[in-house]
């Protein structure tokens, strides 16, 4: 698509960086430098291993950087500014807690327990309109990996399963009681299918007069498209609404490394014009089913983006329609969710919060994910360099 045929205009930085002053683009900048070089983000992930390791006071170095380009804030209560001045520019919050790899009951109920307060608190709150949970949050990741391959359980891991079974539907349940859609986050494949059978189960029974438990696929999957639509047509024999979100995916350099270890073959794309091209035909499709669907395509690509917003003038909908949602996540891809919210669409932040030792693992993730030159840390870099350019060419 031509620049000139844009549905949104993704260049126009001042909106995108209207809310940072000169200081706080200038430590934004800083911050995008280090994660660009890949071996500093390598030495650092170990150095702050290292740090908590031998109980290093780090934490208040953590929280002045990385953590607070990234994370709403350690509370519900914290991220209440974030969700504020977010709002201000037309933008919707999902306050996700980002606790997940723990191993035992008492953690798995305190996370059931923060995501429940999410529920009640997106219920209080119009700015919160989701709320959401990682599978690998409230359960033991070797016992997800048994269950989606039918294996046998011991009577102590058919207990353990009542109790995660029992947290997922105590969530599902709130969230149907409120009249709050709650997201399930995908996992690797290889735990997916438990995943899958909750997310049918439930919406079976909470489905039936909003899309309250939604799914997500990831599209770097290449039977993503099929299971898609298959959970799809489960919804419309059923009689319920289906709800997903869609993104392109999180593990792959994991997947395949285990496919190739383990002698199957890789469930991953073969590239990424693959995963484009699934990822963006899903999106027809979701648009031509509105009427079934409630769906949110989470994305920091420009030509999905564009290509959602598109179909949705062409097919005259609503440009807020209650059903489709665009999302970002938090500290990333603002040329993106303040533009598109800037037109009116319904956009929304994926807010994470927690202690910081908590929030580590997802940090790391944004850190390797966005570290290598076609990565997303050279775009974010690229965007605050052309806004600084920007405003010195203003001045």
């Amino acid at each position: 698509m031509e620049l000139s045929k844009k549905t949104i205009d993704f260049s126009n930085y001042e909106i995108a960086f209207r809310n940072k002053t000169n200081a706080q683009l200038r430590e934004a900048y800083l911050l995008f430098k280090v994660m660009n070089n890949s071996f500093m983000v390598k030495i650092g992930k170990n150095l702050v291993k290292f740090a908590f390791s031998i109980h290093f006071p780090i934490e208040g170095i953590i929280r002045k950087t990385i953590y607070k380009f990234f994370v709403g804030g350690r509370t519900i209560e914290d991220c209440s500014k974030t969700i504020d001045k977010l709002s201000e520019r037309n933008v919707h919050s999902i306050l996700d807690f980002a606790a997940e790899g723990e191993e035992e009951d008492e953690l798995f109920d305190n996370v059931c327990n923060e995501v429940l307060k999410t529920i009640d608190y997106a219920k209080a709150n119009d700015n919160t309109p989701f709320s959401v949970f990682k599978i690998t949050g409230i359960a033991r990741f070797d016992l997800l990996v048994k269950l989606s391959a039918k294996e046998e359980l011991t009577k102590e891991e058919t207990k353990e399963y009542q109790r995660v079974y029992n947290r997922v539907e105590s969530v599902f349940k709130k969230g149907y009681e409120l009249g709050v859609p709650v997201l399930v986050d995908a996992e690797e494949t290889w735990i997916q299918p438990v995943l899958d059978d909750l997310f049918l189960e439930f919406m079976k029974r909470y489905n039936k007069e909003k899309a309250i438990v939604q799914n997500t696929y990831q599209m770097y999957c290449h039977k993503s498209i099929n299971s898609l639509k298959a959970h799809h047509q489960i919804a419309l024999e059923n009689g319920v609404k289906f709800g997903l979100k869609i993104v392109r995916g999180a593990y792959m350099e994991k997947e395949r490394a285990r496919a190739k270890e383990m002698g199957y073959p890789s469930p991953i794309q073969p590239d990424k014009a693959s995963t484009d091209r699934d990822y963006n035909a899903i999106i027809h499709y979701l648009v031509d089913n509105i009427d079934t669907i409630d769906f949110m395509v989470a994305t920091h690509n420009e030509e999905s983006t564009d290509l959602l917003a598109r179909l949705i003038e062409e097919k005259n909908l609503p440009l807020n329609h209650p059903s489709i949602y665009f999302a970002q996540l938090y500290g990333m891809s603002d040329h993106i969710t303040y533009n598109v919210a800037e037109k009116g669409y319904n956009v929304a932040k994926y807010v994470p919060y927690g202690a910081v030792k908590t929030m580590m693992p997802y940090l790391f993730r944004r850190a390797e994910e966005n570290s290598s030159v076609k990565g997303q840390t050279s775009r974010e870099l690229r965007l605050i360099e052309s806004e600084i350019k920007r405003r010195k060419s203003k001045a």
